[in-house]
Order: C-alpha cells, then sequence, then structure tokens
C-alpha cells in the first residue's frame, strides 16, 4: 500500500482514532485505552501485517508526555508511525504491547527507566541504565538532578 491507500485502510478499520502524515509517515493517534487492541490488529491483520516495532520511544511535550510506535511490514513495505497521548504526568501508565512485539522489551524498559512511564503487563519492567537507588528521570523537561551526584 502506499500512503494515500494505507491512510484510506487505517481510517476504516480503526475510525476511533486520528489519521496524520509526515513526510516520512503515516500518523495513527491511538487512545491510550486501545493500544493494546489496535496493536495486535495492524498485527494480525494481513492487509496492514505490521510485523516488526523497530523503534519504541517516548517524548515529554511539558503539559503531557507521548509514546511513539514506529512500525514497518516486512511483507507490503510500508511504514507507521503509532503515537499515544498520556495527560497523566504524574502516573503515567500504559498497556505494555510486549504480548504482540516482543521487540518491546527492552525499549519499554529504557523508557520506564528514562521517562518513568510504566507499562501494565509487561512481564520484566525494570531499571536498565540507572540504578534502583535513582530518583527521577532524567529525560523528563522538568528533571533536576539535585541528589544524583557522584562524586569524584
Amino acid at each position: 500500500m502506499n500512503k494515500e491507500e494505507l491512510k484510506s485502510w487505517l481510517g476504516v478499520h480503526f475510525p476511533s482514532c486520528q489519521l496524520e502524515e509526515t513526510a516520512d509517515f503515516v500518523v495513527l493517534r491511538v487512545n491510550k485505552n486501545e493500544i493494546l487492541e489496535v496493536s495486535f490488529k495492524l498485527k494480525e491483520n494481513y492487509e496492514s501485517s505490521f510485523d516488526f516495532l523497530f523503534c519504541e520511544t517516548a517524548v515529554d511535550l511539558k503539559t503531557y508526555l507521548e509514546v511513539l510506535y514506529h512500525l514497518s511490514s516486512n511483507l507490503h513495505r510500508h511504514d507507521l508511525l503509532v503515537k499515544v497521548k498520556l495527560d497523566d504526568r504524574n502516573n503515567p501508565e500504559l498497556n505494555s504491547v510486549y504480548s504482540v512485539w516482543k521487540g518491546a522489551d527492552l525499549y519499554e524498559c529504557e523508557i520506564y527507566d528514562l521517562m518513568g512511564i510504566r507499562f501494565l503487563n509487561h512481564p520484566n519492567l525494570r531499571r536498565i541504565f540507572l540504578g534502583d537507588e535513582w530518583i527521577g528521570y532524567p529525560l523528563r523537561k522538568d528533571y533536576k538532578d539535585d541528589v544524583n551526584v557522584l562524586s569524584l
């Protein structure tokens, strides 16, 4: 599918989601409560066959956090960017997509470690760069490192 065909297909199959387009990707904005269901359908439907999660990351947009999933179909050779907005900066939680794409394992641990987003039903969510004693999440825009100073 080209970009226009993909947008049309997504519009029919995911009417509750918003569609956008960048120079590189069709963007599907998904409600946080629907991410697992939408992910499963994107992977398992033959017409989309998004079998490869090649990047999962998060950004801090000051008033909210956003998780981004970059997907690709090895069968059809098309790409998609899925975005999920998290309004609750104090307790950001989102269902893990590990059950859909096993590659989400380390991505979600990294996001948890550096951004503080908890992925529900992740099999082993843990800090992978910073120790358990580390206070805060260094990739957030409001992060201040007054406590975690290394002495040389």
